[in-house]
């Protein structure tokens, strides 16, 4: 017996001095210890876990290299590979996690509208909830701060900017032509369905160096990836119909949407201001493509077409049978993307759009003939070193042929036109410090064939978060952007208009509400300037133009704070000056008014199987130029105001009736005056009011689905 005990000893003690012991002390980047951590060996079955003191010892009878593993939830895997022999009495700090949900965002100017993002400002159903938007992306944005109410015309006009200024891509890819033709004081819309996205980014300034020609805001639209169910949409509304189906078999999917709209019976049950030769009549279709390939790999096929016909006479001042517009458009957009990742951590992006817009018009006896054909090519690589480390870098190529044919009363026709090339590359990394610090740095390079200029804007931002559901952040920009097409036309002695961006944010993330505040500066230069009424082929035109606008936006949203109601408000003040176009001298452009707010809610009625919204918009005055007076923008609108309302009402779980009714308090708001071109015999100039074409708008439609899932329905896209 005792010779079994002593051999059982030997056996233990030998066991023990085959085996290695494993330890040391797990802290975090203040040194206090961390408990519970995982701690083991790669690949083998030997590991422990961290005590209160954040210590952790365990054996091994593993010999040579050998990788040890310690993980935490929010902080970054510790991997260290050595000898087991090494593996003693470690001090290891684990790093926090700059990936995890609490840690820093990068977004100095910038809205998301997804919902993969950290924080969301929008989610996609609010684009199509909202009252007063009525169904465009455009009309959902311009109720975010930094935005200025410009009802008669509809584009996004951001922070003191024209519409123009603003450029809009869709997976990445620019869409040259983003806006439905529409006549003078009546509001346009985007020409792409909110339904096929599945995420939206509305910067209002500081955007990243991936993206050129936009002075003052870019809008990135991404298309869904992967649908969930196969499904059929039918809608049946007062202005038209519409019909969307998507299909999905092996690895494809395939999603279209169709409508065509009609506003005859809508004008004679509602007459408005206008006389109709033929109410507005348009077709218009989209589609998405798209493949999954190995290795996460994605290929995308985006295409649109609208078509549009009107012919309407506008009540005029200066003319005394009105002013006659006729518009026959056409517009195609094809876009492919395409991402793959390969190798170690390393991610291509690339793609390729074209635009075809033609268009027809009449203005009283003159004929006006426009075609812009617009390419744009792009390729970017993407690379994560580390979750603290990213670069991306790409070029881009653009190219538009514009022509015009310009036929005053039947006489003389006369030609115009231009072809503008520009190649762009752009490099940026993002570094993470901590989870509480980053920063991202860029810089584009762009090079103009029309303009034979060169230009370098470097782009910078960097956040640093304050406590724990708060953050500050950082933007700096250098941006240029070629003159408009109606500059170019009559001539290419132009610089690329510029401009600089300072943006000072700060923001606050609960469960359920978001708080941000914005500060910024932004400083025009070489701004186009002519010296007629309007630019003509014999303008004298110059780069002489300056311009400045600065001012603090403040957004604000609540969800379930109150039961079934989510809200949000925003509130923008402007001021801003500029010295450009026919501009005598700097003044506030008629565009932009100083005080903008909305007021969005939406809620739940459970009783009713409804859901209740509204919008409320205000914005005050914009300046005018009254001939009686001395001076240039020498007056003020009154302030604008407008109430919208909508309802939609689940008559069962596939069936919506959907009701909404915009300004339905009928407020007459005034967007400025025209003034008659010849003196009364007083010496004054009679004047007539801007005004819309209606006071309010009504809509009712009908929505079914039909799927698979009985429970699906479009609420989510109205």
């Amino acid at each position: 017996m005792k010779r079994i005990l002593f051999i059982l000893f030997t056996i233990c003690q030998f066991s023990l001095m085959a085996q290695t012991m494993i330890s040391g002390k797990v802290t975090d980047s203040k040194n206090n210890p961390i408990n519970g951590a995982n701690v083991y060996l790669d690949g083998t079955y030997d590991g422990t876990s961290t005590n209160d003191k954040g210590e952790f010892s365990f054996l091994t009878s593993e010999k040579g290299k050998q990788t040890l593993v310690i993980s935490f939830i929010s902080f970054e895997t510790y991997i260290k590979t050595a000898d087991v022999t090494s593996l003693k009495n470690l001090k290891v700090k684990l790093k926090d996690d700059v990936n995890s949900l609490d840690a820093v965002v990068i977004n100095a100017g910038t809205f998301e509208a997804g919902e993969k993002a950290k924080v969301t400002v929008l989610k996609p159903l609010d684009i199509v909830t909202t009252a007063s938007a009525l169904g465009d992306v455009m009309g959902a944005f311009q109720t975010l701060p930094g935005t200025s109410t410009v009802d008669e015309d509809g584009r996004l006009f951001v922070r003191g900017g024209e519409a123009e200024e603003t450029q809009i891509f869709i997976d990445g890819i620019r869409v040259f032509t983003p806006y439905a033709a529409s006549p003078n004081n009546m509001p346009t819309r985007g020409r792409f369905s909110p339904f096929l996205f599945k995420g939206m980014s509305f910067s209002t300034g500081g955007y990243s160096a991936e993206y050129g020609q936009a002075l003052s805001s870019v809008l990135q639209l991404n298309t869904i990836d992967e649908p969930i169910e196969e499904k059929t949409d039918l809608s049946f509304m007062t202005l038209g119909l519409g019909i969307g189906n998507t299909q999905i078999w092996d690895n494809n999917s395939f999603s279209v949407n169709a409508s065509y709209i009609n506003l005859a019976p809508y004008q004679e049950a509602f007459p408005d201001r206008n006389t109709w030769k033929k109410p507005v009549q348009a077709l218009n279709g989209e589609m998405v493509y798209r493949h999954k390939l190995k290795n996460e790999s994605l290929l995308k096929v985006y295409g649109a077409f609208s078509y549009s016909d009107l012919d309407v006479i506008q009540d005029d001042i200066n003319f005394v049978d009105g002013f006659r517009f006729g518009l026959k458009n056409r517009n195609l957009y094809f876009n492919t993307s395409y991402k793959n990742r390969f190798g170690d951590n390393w991610k291509l992006e690339t793609g390729f759009s074209f635009t075809n817009d033609h268009s027809n018009i009449k203005i009283i006896d003159d004929l006006v003939t426009n075609t812009e054909n617009s390419m744009h090519f792009k390729a970017k690589l993407k690379k994560q070193f580390s979750n603290r480390f990213k670069i991306s870098f790409g070029s881009e190529y653009f190219v538009t042929d514009f022509n015009e044919d310009y036929t005053p009363n039947n006489s003389n026709k006369f030609e115009y036109g231009f072809n503008n090339n520009l190649f762009a590359s752009f490099a940026e990394t993002d570094i993470f410090f901590s989870k509480k610090l980053a920063t991202k740095i860029g810089i584009r390079a762009e090079n103009s064939e029309l303009l034979n200029g060169f230009t370098i804007s470097p782009r910078a931002s960097i956040a640093y978060k304050s406590g724990k559901n708060s953050q500050f952040s950082l933007a700096y920009g250098l941006f240029y952007q070629n003159p408009k097409n109606e500059y170019l036309k009559f001539s290419q002695d132009f610089k690329a208009e510029n401009t600089s961006h300072l943006i000072a944010n700060y923001q606050s993330v609960k469960q359920g509400q978001i708080f941000r505040i914005e500060a910024y500066y932004k400083d025009y230069k070489d701004l186009v300037k002519y010296d007629d009424n309007t630019p003509i082929f014999t303008s004298n035109f110059n780069n002489n133009g300056t311009g400045f606008a600065k001012g603090v936006d403040i957004f604000w949203r609540q969800n379930d704070k109150i039961k079934n109601t989510d809200y949000w408000v925003s509130y923008s003040y402007l001021d801003t000056e500029r010295n450009y176009k026919n501009y005598p001298t700097a003044a506030r452009p008629n565009f932009a008014s100083k005080h903008n707010l909305s007021v969005v809610a939406k809620h739940w009625v459970e009783d009713w199987k409804s859901q209740i919204g509204f919008s409320y918009n205000f914005a005050s005055g914009r300046n005018y130029t009254n001939p009686n007076e001395a001076g240039f923008l020498n007056n003020q609108t009154k302030n604008y105001n407008s109430l919208s309302l909508n309802w939609a009402y689940l008559i069962d779980q596939q069936k919506i009736l959907y009701l909404s009714v915009n300004n339905i308090l009928g407020t007459q708001n005034v967007f400025g005056y025209n003034y008659k071109n010849t003196a009364e015999s007083n010496g004054n100039f009679n004047r007539q009011a801007i005004i819309p074409n209606a006071d309010s708008f009504f809509f009712v439609g009908f929505f079914w689905t039909i799927s698979d899932n009985k429970k699906t329905n479009q609420l989510d896209n109205l």
